[in-house]
Parts: structure tokens; C-alpha cells; sequence
């Protein structure tokens, strides 16, 4: 039988041929449920030859000891749990995965049991004395004593593991869970810390060889222990990761001395210097738990004197200039009170230490530095503290090393051909809403800074257009500085919001705000010839702080922006601002596909951001404004050239189209009402595009291509005119117009290029958008059959779609999402979305 056993073990794990893994399952299945399962598994222990015959042996007696009926009695798991801890000393080398399928059948013994009396005694919970002897004996055996009690740890902490209590028990499992790991934490896990600590120290203080593996495992295990006594659920919160409160580590009263000692935390900076890299996470993971200390452990005083050596060492590791951020950041993070400020910014932003969190750091750090001083500089508002904080010191020198590091790193990515940060907007994005915290505070050095840098590149820039001898170089580097600027200028701008904001502030942002108008003027003058993309796009970005900020009812109309701008531009008020704003996209639309400096990225920013304020009264004031009217009534390729059939770009460079129109449909919809003939107007030029392609299929040859483009130029306006009118009442005006008359030529489209994803699926996309019941606005009349024949349309192009493209028939397994599975995606949502 014991051959028997070995034989199927190593045909489960060892096999690849399926069928017989699976015989080899099932009749080890049958194995474990057998009445004797419990002496054949001592017996493959003792005398098995296998590993995976004792995995085996030890997976089945964790499932023996975690059955709901019919437990084994007290006794036999005593006998258990000691014979395991034997077999455990006796053979230290056993393969890793059968220790830590015993470790595992030991904490599942002891968390299960950890009621359970004999004699009046708790016979389960002397877990320190069951290890004692391996942390004696050798390296191999401390590692075992050592994972036995992580494992322990970490098994009484996972709420998972409620799944094994008895279900006839009278108490719920959760319940009873949480009683056993409050007794554990009351009883044995400071003790549990405590030698985890101690074995830490003497570790560090012996010259480990790393090399060896033993001793290699053995500080693994021991960072392992640690962090999972850190990690503990101290008050049964279940900790959802989602909530920024239960960050906090609530650490027991009766644990207040191993943190007030300032050895414990040394301990683990003195760590991660001495030890190999391949344990800083692990290292630091230690750290973010004792940094995530709850602070009613402490009175100010020792919370101050904490927090100290918390930063000092932090700026140690810092000094080390390869280091990263990614890993550290959560320390930092845990620095900054957020609304309980009993510990204010001035513990930490004393002295020298966060003089030193500088930028020389990799790239990839910058965020988390930000992310640090952003949080100090968002507490101001709200500290009470008398003492001083030293942010008015610290945070301007902070603003001033970002400003500067990204305008000098332009020369240096351009001449080296680097990676430019400019081209991922969302960073970007991300680090210019955390300065524009820290540029607020201290705003009259920030302002004063940005003027002076502006300035001069903007006069440099200036001098070199002038200059017959300029070299593309100096251009390229000049219109980088002046896109960080921009950017920079429209993120302090946003962060108006974060402080209580002074009059002055105000005229400080109309002078800033002034330069990048006029910036603006000198680029619209050179985009005929040459224009910079990522300049544009952080115009772009500038328009939408400053309409948040300056553009709406909440706004003075005394503002001393405003007067600064009337004074240098002559704009009187946010009316006039809207009209140079628009003015700049209409200029940017009618280039773009013209000569191509701008690509569909602007585009969609332009259309989709800039034009649609957010307030009602603004959009009414935005609509009544001659250049919005101009493209209302103009959206034709002849006044803006990416509208036209461009045979060179590609058929998706089309999207931004679907941007476009749902921008002017939103604008038309403000005073559109019922009124048919203005939408008429409004749609001359898609209805003759829609009499193009049907003239086109009228007759037996036609130009494929151009016939394509002006396809699938079209149905992308349809959709996002589709996506702006969800009132009913405009609605059915788009739906009067398509149909009858235009459905035939989308369902013809489909008949013939079905096999083109580019074609079908912008046609599929306006569907699934004219069948969605966005604001109830399919809810027609009991009378009415418009229902009835959009859903007649939309089932007679599903039906088109679904029988051509089944005679595709194989396809190449890369393009089979592309060539079918895609518009059947789409297919899905027209039905989903149908109210019918």
C-alpha cells in the first residue's frame, strides 16, 4: 500500500500525461476520505521516500484536523501537533514545501484548538516554549522555529481561516475568530515582537555571510515574523484597503515601551544599510507599519521625539542618491497629520531634516517627494500650533528645485535623445496637481519665481525667431522650457482652491496669466509654418485651471485678475477671455489637418475640455460668442480641414471627430429647443455627406476608399451629436433624420464591409449610442412607433453583421478580437442598451 500511495503521489505532481494525473487524483481523493487516512498518513511520514508523498501525508492531516463533523478528539491532536514538532526537529532538510506544509498543519492545529482545556490548562497556546528548542539548536532549525511562529501569526490574523471553525458551534465563525485572535494578540504577540526583535539584533550584530543560504533564509524569515506581528489586526477591522483611516496601525497600550525606545525603530534603518538590497522591501515594509503608528500611543513630546528619529532616519536613506521612492513612499505618507492635527508640521519640517529631501533621486521618486510636501503644505490651513512650522522656509525652495529640474532636464533630454516626461500627460498631470498645493503656500515667491523664468525664455524664444541663424536645437529647447511654464503657471492657478486666497494673489495670478496669453499670440502668429504639439497641449491644460478658477457665477466680478488684464490686454471680463479662448481653438482646429501641427490629442482637448464650461450661465455666455456661432454654422472641411477626406491618415485618426461634435451638439442643444429649422441648418453638411455615400452606392463603381472615409467620418459626428442630445426632444429630431432615409446606407455599409473592423465598428458604435436610453430620452409615447422601428433597425443590422461575419471563417488567432469578437462586443450593447 505504502508503494501504492508513493506511486500515485508522484504521478499527481510529476505526470504531464492528463489522463492519468486525473486517475491518480481521484484515487488519492478516495484516499483521504477513508477511515484509515489518519494511521496511513503516520505512516508514509515514517517511512515514506518520496517528498510528495509526506506533502501528502501532511496535506490530508490539515484537512483531517479542520473537518466540521466529526473532529478528531483533544487527545489525538495533542499527539498531533507534538509528533509534527518532532518530525520537524528531527529532520530539518526535509524539501521546503513539506516544512511548510507541516508549519502550516501546526498553525491550523493550534489556532483551532486555542480554547481547548485539558487539566485546566490551555494546551495549545505555548507557542513560544514549542519553538524554544529550534531557536537553540542550528541555523536549519531556527529558520523552522522561526516560520512556525510567522505562520502562526499570519494564520490567526486571516479572517479566511474562519472557513475551517465548526459550524455546529453556537458562536458565529467570525465571532469566534476574532475572540481567538484577541486572546493571541493579549498573550503572545508582543512576546512573539519581542523575539523577533531581539533575534533581529543579534543577527545584525554577527558578521552574517549572506552568501550562505541557511543564514540568508533565516534573516528573511525573521523580517518575515516581524512584519506579520506589525501586520496584525489589532481591533478586528478587516482592514479595507480602500479607506485611508484604517491605515492606521492600532497598537496595543501594553506595547507603548518598544516604540518609545528608539532602538527598536534604529534597528530597522540600521538594517536596511547593512544588509543586501534584495531585502529592503521587506526592510521597509517593517518601517511603514511602525511610521503607521497610531498617535494617541504617545503625548506630543514623545510622538515629536518618535517622529524625529522616524525622519532621521528616512533622510538617511535618502542621502543614498540611487534610491527609489516607489518602495519608501508610504513612510512619508505617514508623516502628515491629516485631520487631527495633534503632531503639527513643525516635527517634522524643523531643523535640516526636510531641508534634505531634495531631487537628485531617481526620476521615478519625484512623485513621492511631491506627494510628501504636498500633504505638509495642505495642513497649514489647519494648524493650531504656536510653534513654528518652518514651511514658509522650506516650501518655496521645494517649488523652486521642481521648476528648475524640469526646465534644465529639457536641454539635457533633447541632446541625449531621453525619454521626455512632457510626453506622458497623465504624469504630468499627476505631479503638477500635487505642486499646485506646494505652490500656493509662500504664493508670493512662487509667482515671483515663475515671472522671472518666464521671462526670460519668452525673451530668449522671442530672440531667436527673430534670428535668421537660429538653430532648431535652441528653438526645440526654448519651446520646452515654455511648455513646463505653462503648465507649471495653470497648476498654481488650480491651486487657488487650496488656500484662502488674497486680492493680491489675484493680481499675482493676472500677471501670470497675462504672459501666457501673450506667449499665445506670438505661437498662433507661427502655426501656419510650425507648431509645437506639447506647447499647445499645455495652452490646453492653462484654459482649463484658469476656467475652474476665474469662469462662472462665483466668481468677483472685481477680481484683480481681471482689472490686470484689462490694464495690459485690454479684457474687461471673463466674457472677453472666453472669446480669446475660443478664438485660440478655432485657430488650432482649422491648422490641424491642414499642415499638421497639432494632432487628434489636441483636438479632443480643445473640443472636449475648453468648450464646455462648467456652469450653465457660462456655456449661455460661451454660445452667444461670435466665433462659437462661426462653428456651429461652419463645421465643414472647407474652415476646418480635419473634417475633410484625408487619403494618407489612417481610419482611426478619424475619433477625435466624435469629440468634436458632441462639444458643438452640447452648444447647439442650449438654445435649440424644438427648433427643427436650426437643426436643419446645423445639419446641411452631414446630410450632404449622407447623399455622397448613397449617390456612391447607386452605382456599380465606386471610389472604395473615399466611399470608406466619408463613411466613417460621418458616423463618427453622428455619434457624438448622438451622445450630446439626451433630451428627448432633440433626440428625435436626430432620429426623424436618420430614418428612413439614411438606415439603408449604414445597413448597405455593413453588407459590404463587414470584413473591415475600421468601417463596422464606428457603424456598430453609433447604433449601440442610438438605442441607449441616456436620460430616459427613449421613452416614447404609448402612440408612437418610433420604438418598434429603432428596434427593427437596430435588429436588422445585428442580423446583417452577425450572418456575414460567420462566412469569415478561420481566422489568425492575433486579429480574431479585431475581425469578430469586437463587434459582437458592440452588438451586445446595442441589445443591453435597447429599453425594449
Amino acid at each position: 500500500l505504502l508503494a501504492q500511495l508513493e506511486n500515485l503521489c508522484k504521478q499527481l505532481y510529476e505526470t504531464t500525461d492528463t489522463g492519468t494525473r486525473l486517475q491518480a487524483e481521484k484515487a488519492l481523493v478516495e484516499f483521504t476520505n477513508s477511515p484509515e487516512c489518519l494511521s496511513k498518513c503516520q505512516l508514509l511520514l515514517e517511512r515514506g521516500s518520496s517528498s510528495y508523498s509526506q506533502l501528502l501525508a501532511a496535506t490530508c492531516l490539515t484537512k483531517l484536523v479542520s473537518r466540521t463533523n466529526n473532529p478528531l478528539p483533544l487527545e489525538q491532536r495533542i499527539d498531533i501537533r507534538n509528533y509534527v514538532l518532532n518530525y520537524l526537529a528531527t529532520r530539518p532538510k526535509l524539501a521546503t514545501f513539506v516544512t511548510q506544509a507541516l508549519i502550516q498543519l501546526y498553525a491550523r492545529i493550534t489556532k483551532l484548538g486555542w480554547f481547548d482545556c485539558q487539566k485546566d490548562e490551555y494546551v495549545f497556546r505555548n507557542v513560544i516554549n514549542d519553538v524554544t528548542r529550534f531557536l537553540q539548536d542550528s541555523v536549519e532549525h531556527c529558520i523552522i522555529g522561526v516560520t512556525i511562529l510567522s505562520q502562526l501569526t499570519n494564520e490567526i490574523n486571516q479572517v479566511s481561516a474562519t472557513a475551517f471553525l465548526s459550524e455546529a458551534d453556537t458562536t458565529h465563525p467570525l465571532t469566534k475568530h476574532r475572540k481567538i485572535a484577541s486572546s493571541f494578540r493579549d498573550s503572545s504577540l508582543f512576546d512573539i515582537f519581542t523575539l523577533s526583535c531581539s533575534l533581529l539584533k543579534q543577527a545584525s550584530g554577527k558578521n552574517l555571510n549572506l552568501n550562505d543560504e541557511s543564514q540568508h533564509g533565516l534573516l528573511m524569515q525573521l523580517l518575515k515574523l516581524t512584519h506579520n506581528c506589525l501586520n496584525f489586526d489589532f481591533i478586528g477591522t478587516s482592514t479595507d484597503e480602500s479607506s485611508d483611516d484604517l491605515c492606521t496601525v492600532q497598537i496595543p497600550t501594553s506595547w507603548r515601551s518598544a516604540f518609545l525606545d528608539s532602538s527598536t525603530l534604529q534597528l530597522f534603518f540600521d538594517l536596511y544599510h547593512s544588509i543586501p538590497p534584495s531585502f529592503s522591501p521587506l526592510v521597509l515594509s517593517c518601517l511603514v507599519q511602525i511610521a503607521s503608528v497610531r498617535r494617541s500611543l504617545f503625548n506630543n513630546a514623545e510622538r515629536a521625539k518618535f517622529l524625529s528619529h522616524l525622519v532621521d532616519g528616512v533622510k538617511r536613506i535618502l542621502e543614498n542618491p540611487q534610491v527609489s521612492l516607489a518602495a519608501l513612499h508610504p513612510l512619508p505618507s505617514h508623516f502628515i497629520p491629516k485631520k487631527s492635527f495633534s503632531c503639527p508640521p513643525g516635527h517634522l519640517a524643523k531643523g535640516e531634516n526636510c531641508a534634505a529631501l531634495h531631487w537628485e533621486f531617481a526620476p521615478n521618486s519625484v512623485h513621492y517627494l511631491l506627494s510628501l510636501w504636498q500633504r505638509l503644505a495642505a495642513s497649514v490651513p489647519y494648524v493650531k500650533a504656536t510653534e513654528p512650522h518652518m514651511l514658509e522656509t522650506y516650501t518655496p525652495e521645494v517649488t523652486k528645485a521642481y521648476i528648475t529640474s524640469r526646465l534644465e532636464s529639457v536641454h539635457i533630454i533633447l541632446r541625449d535623445g531621453l525619454e521626455d516626461p512632457l510626453e506622458d500627460t497623465g504624469l504630468v498631470q499627476q505631479q503638477l496637481d500635487q505642486l499646485s498645493t506646494i505652490g500656493r503656500c509662500e504664493y508670493e515667491k512662487t509667482c515671483a519665481l515663475l515671472v522671472q523664468l518666464f521671462d526670460q525664455s519668452a525673451q530668449s524664444y522671442q530672440e531667436l525667431l527673430q534670428s535668421a541663424s537660429a538653430s532648431p536645437m535652441d528653438l526645440a529647447v526654448q519651446e520646452g522650457r515654455l511648455t513646463w511654464l505653462v503648465y507649471i503657471i495653470g497648476a498654481v492657478i488650480g491651486g487657488r482652491v487650496s488656500f484662502a486666497s488674497t486680492d493680491e494673489q489675484d493680481a499675482m495670478d493676472g500677471e501670470l496669466v497675462c504672459r501666457v496669453l501673450q506667449l499665445m499670440n506670438l505661437t498662433d502668429s507661427r502655426l501656419a509654418q510650425a507648431g509645437n504639439e506639447k506647447l499647445e497641449l499645455a495652452m490646453l491644460s492653462f484654459f482649463e485651471q484658469f476656467r475652474k478658477i476665474y469662469i462662472g457665477d462665483q466668481v468677483q466680478k472685481s477680481s484683480k485678475l481681471y482689472r490686470r488684464l484689462s490694464e495690459v490686454l485690454g479684457l474687461n471680463d471673463e466674457t472677453m477671455v472666453l472669446s480669446v479662448f475660443i478664438g485660440k481653438i478655432i485657430t488650432n482646429l482649422k491648422y490641424w489637418g491642414r499642415c499638421e501641427p497639432i494632432t487628434s490629442k489636441t483636438l479632443q482637448l480643445n473640443s472636449a475640455a475648453s468648450l464646455t464650461p462648467c456652469t450653465y450661465s457660462s456655456v449661455r455666455k460661451l454660445v452667444k460668442l461670435s466665433a462659437v456661432q462661426f462653428m456651429l454654422n461652419n463645421h465643414t472641411s472647407e474652415h476646418f480641414s480635419f473634417l475633410g477626406i484625408n487619403n494618407q491618415s489612417n481610419l482611426t485618426d478619424m475619433r477625435c471627430r466624435t469629440t468634436f461634435y458632441t462639444a458643438l451638439g452640447r452648444l447647439l442643444m442650449v438654445d435649440l429647443g424644438e427648433d427643427e429649422d436650426q437643426y436643419e441648418q446645423f445639419m446641411l453638411p452631414l446630410t450632404a455627406a449622407f447623399e455622397a455615400v448613397a449617390q456612391m452606392f447607386s452605382t456599380n463603381s465606386f471610389n472604395e476608399q473615399e466611399a470608406k472615409r466619408t463613411l466613417v467620418g460621418l458616423v463618427r459626428d453622428l455619434r457624438g451629436i448622438a451622445f450630446a442630445f439626451n433630451a428627448k426632444s432633440s433626440f428625435m429630431m436626430l432620429f426623424e433624420w436618420i430614418y428612413p432615409s439614411y438606415m439603408p446606407i449604414l445597413q448597405r455599409a455593413i453588407e459590404l464591409w463587414y470584413h473591415d473592423p475600421a468601417c463596422t465598428t464606428p457603424v456598430l458604435k453609433l447604433m449601440a449610442e442610438l438605442v441607449h436610453n441616456r436620460s430616459q430620452r427613449l421613452q416614447f409615447d404609448v402612440s408612437s412607433p418610433n420604438g418598434i422601428l429603432l428596434f427593427r433597425e437596430t435588429s436588422k443590422m445585428i442580423t446583417t453583421y452577425g450572418n456575414r461575419i460567420l462566412t469569415l471563417g478561420e481566422v489568425p488567432k492575433d486579429q480574431v478580437y479585431a475581425l469578430k469578437l469586437k463587434g459582437m462586443e458592440w452588438l451586445g450593447m446595442d441589445w443591453k442598451s435597447h429599453p425594449a
